[in-house]
């Protein structure tokens, strides 16, 4: 233990006789640390707020939607949901305790006494709320009655509120939409930006006005949420849900099903299996940095072992053994990469709290523990693995040679 400690004051006192080498040799650490914490932080905020937001579907929601593949869309084929499917579901699923369909007629322009914008227009029902446990900040949300009259009334995101230059509080304005006049009877609670794109500018209008304004001749985009009564039958209520959709449908027992059936779970753990690769991929590419770094630090130690060569030969002729010069120039070695991890660590996580704040509405950057843990562990390997040649050199020095040597 007292060779161990006696090395460790020996390196660190090296260290600081030599404060400007040392920090030389360890800023390809410190790069390399920072700009791997940089992308994790900001890949993992990214992915725990998107995360947040599916779960805050709920574990009772299930989402049914068109089954879509790529290679069939390209050749023009392309699978919808019918108004109708949603009252099979209603009438045949018992299990289902709420119901909510949703369809979005498109990206459309909204107008108010002169001011224009594009908002994403979606048409639901009074149900939305509860299912999707999203509400009113102000104002109310769609009523029943609104639903059952095609009333003309609208309920708007808080982006609208900006880019129309509407009142702090809209409700009873009236807004231009589809040559139509709607009243603003509520403002949605604001939920920010998903990779770059707002989910405030929205205009949520009674689910039959909507199918009365895209007529019957046009095909939506429709899904429909729903929320389960017991939590227990969740997989009953998805199978019951999936043979009424493939009988309401026409399907043969031989083909695939043109809808998919997803709960907000597994919608939130795909998307971070998602994140996950990218933040491997991401954090791997970033990483050749930290082996640039070692490479920097075995140079710049087989360097200090030719300017300390009479300094070794001095210590072994007074009875150092070769295995006490390994440890002292391993352990320094070691020490620049963790102190060089550490403060790579500190200015990553500082950068990526920074382009978080500069960018508008994204989502706050997060270090996982496992990151941390991972820098340090990786740094310390660094200092070990390109550590050893140079402490090796320095320990096979003979000390009659060493002491000749000018």
């Amino acid at each position: 233990m007292n060779l161990f400690l006696e090395s460790v004051r020996s390196a660190l006192a090296s260290i600081r006789a030599h404060r400007l080498r040392s920090f030389l040799t360890s800023l390809g650490i410190i790069i390399g640390v920072a700009s791997v914490i940089t992308v994790i932080s900001l890949i993992q905020g990214l992915s725990k707020s998107v995360s947040d937001q599916f779960m805050g579907l709920g574990g009772n929601g299930l989402t049914v939607q068109p089954h879509n593949e790529f290679k069939e869309v390209m050749r023009g084929k392309i699978n919808f949901l019918r108004f109708e499917d949603v009252e099979q579901l209603r009438l045949r699923v018992d299990e289902i305790r709420d119901l909510s369909p949703v369809f979005v007629p498109g990206m459309s322009e909204v107008r108010f006494t002169g001011q224009s914008t594009v908002a994403q227009v979606t048409a639901t029902t009074a149900s939305y709320q509860e299912v999707n446990q999203r509400y009113a900040r102000l104002g109310r949300f769609i009523s029943h009655s609104d639903d059952a009259g095609a009333r003309r009334v609208a309920v708007i995101g808080e982006k609208l509120i900006e880019d129309l230059h509407l009142p702090a509080n809209p409700v009873g304005q009236f807004i231009l939409y589809a040559n139509e006049w709607f009243k603003i009877v509520g403002v949605m609670e604001k939920r920010g930006e998903v990779f770059g794109m707002s989910q405030d500018s929205v205009l949520i209008i009674p689910y039959k006005t909507g199918q009365s304004i895209i007529g019957n001749n046009t095909r939506p985009q429709l899904r429909i949420t729903v929320a389960v009564r017991d939590l227990s039958r969740l997989d009953a209520t998805r199978s019951r849900m999936r043979a009424v959709m493939r009988q309401a449908h026409r399907l043969k027992p031989d083909e695939r099903d043109d809808f998919e059936i997803e709960s907000a779970d597994q919608v939130a753990k795909t998307f971070d299996k998602i994140s996950s690769t990218v933040t491997l991929v991401m954090g791997g590419v970033v990483s050749i940095a930290l082996l640039v770094g070692g490479i920097g630090i075995m140079n710049i130690m087989l360097v200090s072992v030719k300017e300390r060569t009479r300094e070794i030969g001095i210590c072994k002729a007074i009875g150092a053994r070769s295995r006490d010069i390994l440890l002292q120039f391993l352990i320094e070695a070691v020490t620049l990469s963790l102190l060089g991890g550490l403060i790579g660590l500190v200015i990553g996580y500082g950068l990526g709290v920074a382009i978080a704040a500069m960018i508008p509405d994204f989502p706050p950057a997060v270090v996982p523990w496992w990151a941390v843990a991972l820098s340090v562990l990786f740094s310390g390997s660094v200092g070990v693995v390109f550590g050893v040649v140079p402490a090796s050199q320095a320990a096979r020095l003979d000390p009659i040679e060493a002491l000749r040597y000018e």
